[in-house]
C-alpha cells in the first residue's frame, strides 16, 4: 500500500509540520487525487532540477528527475506544452523545449512548443546538455536515453576525412570530430538508426548498422 504521506514528505516539498495538514487534506481522496495534491508544481521541480545541474552535475539532475517521476507517477502519455503532467523546460537554439521520461526505463521524449524539425544540429545540442544520454529520432519524435556501447571493439576505419574520425564493429559504426556538418556528411556513408552524443569539444554520431 502506498505511503502517500511518506512521499509528500521526500518528494513533494513537505515537511514534518505538514503531516497533521497532510493527512486531512488526503483523507478520502482517490490515489491520482492523492499523487495530484502532493506533486510539486512545475517552477519547483525546475528549480531543483537546475540546482541539481549546476551544483553536481547533469547526470544528477536528470537522476533527480526520473527518481520523481518514477515515485509520483509523471509519466506522461503525450507529453506537450498543455502540461497535463509537470515536465523540465529546456531552451535550446533560442526556443522553448521540454522532456519528460516516458517508462521507468529511463526513455525521455524532447518536445518543442512550436513544430521544429528535428534537425542533426539539435541532436547535437541536447548531447552536448545531456553528455550521459545518446540522443536519437523514431518517427520524428526525439527521444534520448543511456547507452552502453561497447567503445574497445570498434576498430579505425580509413576515410577521406581530415577532421574526423571513424571506428566500426559488426554491429556499431562510431563517427566522431569538433566539425559537426563533417561528421553529419561521413554519416551518410552508412545506414541504420543514428544516436547523437557528445564529448568535450567532440560531436559523435553513432549509427547501428542494419
Amino acid at each position: 500500500m502506498t505511503d502517500y504521506l511518506d512521499l509528500a514528505l521526500t518528494y513533494g516539498g513537505f515537511t514534518s509540520l505538514d503531516k497533521v495538514y497532510l493527512a486531512r487534506k488526503l483523507a478520502g481522496l482517490t490515489d491520482q487525487q492523492k499523487l495530484d495534491f502532493i506533486t510539486p508544481p512545475p517552477s519547483v521541480i525546475n528549480a531543483y532540477f537546475a540546482e541539481i545541474y549546476q551544483k553536481q552535475s547533469p547526470e544528477a539532475a536528470t537522476d533527480y528527475y526520473l527518481n520523481l517521476s518514477c515515485q509520483l507517477g509523471l509519466f506522461p502519455s503525450q507529453p506537450s506544452f498543455e502540461e497535463d503532467k509537470p515536465f523540465v523546460r529546456l531552451n535550446l537554439s533560442g526556443k522553448s523545449f521540454g522532456f519528460a521520461y516516458v517508462n521507468e526505463a529511463g526513455l525521455a521524449q524532447v518536445f518543442s512548443e512550436e513544430k521544429v524539425e528535428a534537425r542533426p544540429q539539435l541532436l547535437f545540442e541536447l548531447a552536448q546538455i545531456f553528455p550521459h544520454y545518446k540522443v536519437f529520432v523514431e518517427e520524428g519524435v526525439v527521444f534520448m536515453k543511456e547507452m552502453v556501447i561497447d567503445e574497445e571493439s570498434l576498430l579505425p576505419q580509413v576515410t577521406d576525412y581530415l577532421l574526423t574520425d571513424v571506428a566500426a564493429n559488426e554491429d556499431w559504426v562510431r563517427i566522431s570530430g569538433l566539425n559537426q556538418e563533417e561528421v553529419v556528411e561521413a554519416a551518410g556513408c552508412y545506414s541504420g538508426q543514428l544516436y547523437a552524443a557528445w564529448s568535450g569539444r567532440t560531436a559523435l554520431l553513432y549509427i547501428k548498422q542494419e
